[in-house]
């Protein structure tokens, strides 16, 4: 069972042993939301599913009278990529054919910006056995791991069956509550000028939320688009909390999804598990009533 990175070669080493396997495209563009689809129709691994982070993978509702989308009452969170409940997304996991006793691969070909938050949901649901293709697509391809154009057969539906949470999921509420108290550590994945509030091309509001520390996604990936070694992500998440409690964490970045590369990374890195805040500053901001931080 591979639980958290897996190598090109360790893929390559499932697909020949003949495991149950389902391999999830999620490449993605912020900018351009149908960029992402059309890379993977361009060139992906055999038999991946494409798993659209807009579609599949969050809860924008359907449009209202005023063309408006908002999140189904039963979203898991708010932000500009809401959670849909489990229990949506467990109907779209049995959908495209995924079953309980598979093995479950992740990638995209953005550093892995966006494929971390289909891991996390897994896990979410109940399912240990998820990785993230250390090094995206491209790893895979230089690794001699073959791709395709092809239109992939669709799979009969299975009955994926939901399970205990492996995984924490904080609120607004939950936040809030904790805000100034030495029992949450918040930790921002997004860029430092984002950060401190210097540029915001998101949201409505720029800056961040009070008492949060810094560690952009970024910095977990090195030149080669593989996450950092463990050794090195522990230094610098150890410089960053500066001993504070790694099990009182709590993840956000934007929306959501940009802060899984951090809690992930923390757990390569040995930290242990910590906490998502899903809907993010995205949601926080959206409340003037809450407080904001800048510099």
């Amino acid at each position: 069972m591979y639980t958290t990175l897996i190598s090109a070669d360790q893929l390559k080493a499932l697909h020949v042993s003949a495991a149950p396997l389902m391999v999830f495209d999620c490449s993605f563009d912020l900018m351009d939301t149908a960029k992402g689809e059309a890379q993977y129709r361009e060139a992906h691994i055999p038999g991946a599913v494409y798993a659209h982070l807009d579609h599949a993978l969050s809860d924008h509702g359907t449009p209202d009278a005023d063309g408006k989308r908002r999140p189904h009452a039963d979203a898991a969170s708010g932000g500009r990529h809401p959670l849909p409940s489990r229990q949506k997304f467990a109907v779209w996991l049995s959908s495209v054919g995924f079953a309980n006793e598979m093995q479950a691969v992740v990638y995209d070909r953005n550093n892995s910006s966006y494929c971390g938050r289909l891991w996390w949901m897994l896990k979410w649901v109940g399912h240990p056995a998820v990785a993230v293709l250390d090094g995206g697509l491209q790893a895979w391809q230089a690794a001699g791991g073959e791709v395709t154009a092809r239109e992939e057969p669709s799979h009969f539906q299975s009955n994926f069956q939901l399970g205990e949470p492996l995984v924490k999921l904080a609120t607004t509420a939950d936040v809030q509550q904790a805000l100034g108290s030495p029992a949450q550590v918040i930790v921002d994945a997004r860029a430092a000028p984002r950060y401190r509030g210097e540029v915001e091309p998101l949201d409505p509001v720029a800056g961040h939320i009070p008492g949060a520390l810094n560690r952009p996604y970024t910095e977990n990936i090195g030149a080669d688009g593989r996450f950092m070694p463990p050794q090195q992500l522990r230094a610098e998440f150890e410089a960053v909390l500066a001993g504070r409690d790694p099990a009182r964490v709590v993840h956000h970045c934007g929306s959501g999804v940009t802060a899984v590369p951090n809690l992930l990374a923390m757990e390569v890195a040995g930290l242990g598990a910590s906490t998502l805040y899903a809907g993010s500053w995205s949601e926080w901001c959206s409340d003037p009533g809450r407080p904001v931080e800048r510099g």
